[in-house]
C-alpha cells in the first residue's frame, strides 16, 4: 500500500515535470495546456485501472509469476505478447509492484506519447483555427479514447509512445537518430508489422516531399525502404505468412476476421461481407450511434461523429494542395493512417478492437485535420495581404 502511494505521487510529479524538459520548445501557455492534459489523462487512467478488466491484468499477473529463465527467453527470442511479459518483469516481479502501480507507470508512458504529439502539432501547425467558435488545438487532444487506449498496461500504450517518438524524431532526423532508433526497436519488438507500416509510410512521404535537398531525400528514402526490407522476414514470421503473396495475405486477413469477430465484447460485426470503402469507414469512424451498446460506445460515437464532420470539412478545401504543402511529418502520419486503415480494416471484425487498434493512428488524423484548417487560414491571410498590397499600390 505504501509503495503504491509512493509510485502514484512519483508518477504525478513526473507527469507534471516532463514538459519542462523541453525548455524553450514549449511556451508557458503550452506547459499549462499539457498540465491540464496530464490531469485529464490521469483521471482516465484511474478509470481504466479500477473499472476495466482485460488483457492489462493478464500482462501484469503473468509477468509477476515469470521465472528468470522465461524472462531471458522472451526478452531475446520472442516478440509481441511474450516481449511484453519480459518488459513487465522488472517492475512486476523484481520490484513486486502491484497492478495499480504498474497502471500508473503505463499512464505516464502514454502521457509522454501525448506530449510528443503535442510538440509535433505546435511545430508544424502555424495557425490555430476556430471551428464553431472553439479553438481546435488543443481541444482535439481531449478526445477520451485517445487517452483511454494509451493509459493501460499493454502494447497499445507503448506503441502510442513509439509513434509519438518517431514523429518527433522526424522533425529533425539527423539530430534525433537515437530517438528514432529507440522508437523503431520498441515497436519492432511489440508489433513488427506496425514498424513496417511506419517505414513504408514515411518512405512514401519523402517521395512526395519537395522541401528538402534531393540528396537528403534519397538518403532518407533508402533508409526507410532498407529498414522495411530488413524487417520484412520477421513481419512474415510474426504474422505466420510464409510468402508475401496476395493470396496468403488474403487468407491471413480472413482468418483474423473470423477469430476477432468471436471476441467476447459484444461488438462483433460481419466485416468480411463489406466492400473495401465501407471496411475503411468502419475502422475510422465507427462505432456510430446505431452501434451503441453501452456508455463507452456512446462516448466513442460522439467522438467519431466529430472526426467524421472534421474529415469531411478537410476534403472540401483543396485536399490535394493541402497534402502537397503539408510538412513531411504530417504527410507521413497521414499515409501511416491510410496504410493502417487499409490493412487493419481487412483483419478486424470487432468494433471494440478497432477502436483500440485505431488509437495509434488517431494522432495522425488529428494533426492532419489541424494542418488542413491551418493551411486554409494561411491561404486566406495571404489573399488578404495580397489585396491590401494591391490596394496600397492604386493611385489615390
Amino acid at each position: 500500500m505504501i509503495i503504491d502511494i509512493f509510485v502514484f505521487i512519483l508518477v504525478c510529479l513526473l507527469g507534471i515535470g516532463f514538459p519542462y524538459l523541453f525548455g524553450r520548445e514549449l511556451s508557458t501557455k503550452d506547459k499549462g495546456n499539457l498540465l491540464r492534459l496530464w490531469l485529464f489523462h490521469l483521471l482516465i487512467s484511474l478509470y481504466f485501472c479500477f473499472f476495466i478488466a482485460g488483457d492489462a491484468i493478464g500482462y501484469w499477473k503473468v509477468s509477476k509469476d515469470l521465472s528468470f529463465d522465461k524472462f531471458i527467453s522472451y526478452l531475446y527470442e520472442a516478440k509481441g505478447t511474450y516481449f511484453m511479459y519480459s518488459l513487465n518483469y522488472l517492475p512486476a516481479s523484481i520490484l513486486n509492484l502491484s497492478y495499480f502501480a504498474g497502471s500508473m507507470l503505463y499512464s505516464l508512458i502514454g502521457y509522454i506519447g501525448v506530449v510528443f504529439f503535442y510538440i509535433v502539432a505546435i511545430r508544424v501547425i502555424p495557425y490555430n483555427f476556430k471551428f464553431k467558435g472553439y479553438n481546435l488545438f488543443p481541444l482535439l487532444f481531449y478526445m477520451p479514447n485517445l487517452h483511454f487506449w494509451s493509459s493501460g498496461i499493454g502494447k497499445d500504450t507503448i506503441l502510442f509512445l513509439c509513434i509519438g517518438l518517431f514523429a518527433y524524431g522526424v522533425l529533425s532526423v539527423f539530430k534525433r537518430i537515437p530517438i528514432l532508433v529507440l522508437s523503431v526497436l520498441l515497436s519492432f519488438l511489440l508489433r513488427p508489422h506496425v514498424t513496417l507500416f511506419l517505414f513504408a509510410s514515411f518512405a512514401l512521404a519523402y517521395v512526395f516531399e519537395g522541401n528538402i535537398s534531393v540528396f537528403r531525400r534519397v538518403v532518407l528514402i533508402i533508409a526507410m525502404v532498407g529498414g522495411g526490407i530488413a524487417i520484412l522476414p520477421s513481419v512474415m514470421k510474426y504474422t505466420k505468412v510464409e510468402e508475401a503473396t496476395v493470396e496468403n495475405f488474403t487468407q491471413f486477413s480472413e482468418k483474423k476476421v473470423g477469430a476477432l469477430s468471436r471476441e467476447r465484447t459484444g461488438s462483433s460485426i460481419d466485416i468480411a461481407s463489406y466492400p473495401l470503402p465501407l471496411k475503411v469507414f468502419t475502422f475510422l469512424y465507427r462505432p456510430i450511434f446505431f452501434d451503441v451498446n453501452g456508455i463507452p460506445a456512446l462516448i466513442a460515437s460522439f467522438e467519431n461523429l466529430a472526426l467524421l464532420l472534421l474529415s469531411i470539412s478537410t476534403l472540401r478545401y483543396k485536399p490535394i494542395d493541402t497534402f502537397k504543402k503539408a510538412p513531411i511529418v504530417v504527410k507521413g502520419l497521414l499515409i501511416f493512417l491510410g496504410v493502417g486503415a487499409l490493412i487493419f480494416s481487412q483483419a478486424l471484425g470487432n468494433l471494440g478492437i478497432m477502436i483500440r487498434m485505431r488509437n495509434m493512428f488517431l494522432p495522425g488524423m488529428l494533426i492532419y485535420i489541424l494542418w488542413s484548417f491551418s493551411y486554409r487560414r494561411q491561404f486566406q491571410i495571404n489573399i488578404k495581404k495580397r489585396k491590401e498590397r494591391l490596394k496600397a499600390q492604386l493611385p489615390v
